[in-house]
């Protein structure tokens, strides 16, 4: 028995399954259910929530996620080895969980579920700076989801929390920073997994936060584009690349011309992104 539900440990699921991970498709499960369990508190209450998950393997976070109230599991899974184990733990809580079987970059979240959604998910590593960036994409805004409670590689995660000034931040800690409030819940070491991968992984959590509407996604990807793609040069160089008079995004923003990317608070990307025209730029 394990500690938080009857079904079998996970190594035994594994075993019986042969789900051994592919690195093709980004796997590296976890094993111990407490530190699942860890993760699923870490999304806060799950009472009257439906919680999407991406690639959810074995079942552990699965287990978890159902085991702190999670009124149900989306649970999206690319690889087929899996799904008689999902199955199983589907038959353990009746009516519970949904499993589909698809790859998760081709699904519109949107339509999942309505009421009251959450993301809770061990992300394949090959996807999820992908997956998070669509998910922080969506207008309107704030999106249909309460909050993100994902497992990123540490150096991701560190980008997506990122603030000004650390070399770490960029376009992602610009984007995560406008749209959520984000922060770094805990790091899991690469101990944790099977099989180890090379580095150790953090858990993030990410709450949608009310923004200025009045600035297009669109041009703020362009002036972060154009800003962060030539991030060693100021930034009277680096703008030009947007093909518009640098002059008057400087003085929107107050800014002098010498200041580099990384030393720009988000306010003043937003500032500058409101004078752009909002088709992509050539």
């Amino acid at each position: 028995m394990s500690q938080i539900d009857d079904l079998p440990p996970l190594r035994d699921v594994i075993a019986k399954h042969g789900l051994s991970a592919k690195k093709e498709l980004g796997q590296n499960f976890l094993l111990d259910l407490n530190l699942t369990s860890r993760i699923a508190r870490a999304a806060g209450s799950l009472s009257d929530v439906s919680v999407i998950e991406v690639g959810p393997g074995p079942g552990g976070l699965t287990r978890a996620i159902l085991a702190q109230g999670a009124k149900k599991v989306i649970a999206i899974e690319r690889d087929e080895r899996a799904l008689p184990a999902l199955e199983e733990i589907s038959a353990a809580y009746p009516n519970r969980v949904e499993i589909i079987c698809a790859d998760a970059l081709e699904i519109d979240f949107t339509k999942l579920c309505t009421g009251r959604v959450k993301i809770i998910a061990n992300l394949p590593y090959n996807i999820a700076t992908p997956l998070l960036t669509g998910w922080l994409s969506y207008d309107p805004w704030p999106a249909f989801y309460e909050s993100m409670t994902l497992m990123f590689q540490k150096e991701v995660a560190q980008r997506i929390c990122a603030e000004p000034k650390s070399k770490a931040y960029g376009r992602l800690g610009v984007l995560s920073g406008w749209r959520t409030e984000a922060q770094i819940a805990f790091d899991v070491d690469r101990s944790n997994f099977t099989p180890a991968p090379k580095v150790t992984s953090s858990i993030v959590h990410l709450t949608p936060k009310k923004i200025d509407e009045s600035v297009s996604l669109k041009s703020l990807e362009n002036v972060t584009r154009a800003a962060f793609g030539q991030r060693r040069k100021m930034l009277r160089q680096s703008l030009k690349s947007l093909g518009v008079p640098v002059a008057p995004l400087l003085d929107v923003a107050e800014l002098k011309g010498t200041e580099r990317a990384e030393e720009l608070p988000i306010s003043a990307f937003l500032d500058m992104a409101k004078l752009l025209p909002t088709k992509p730029l050539s």
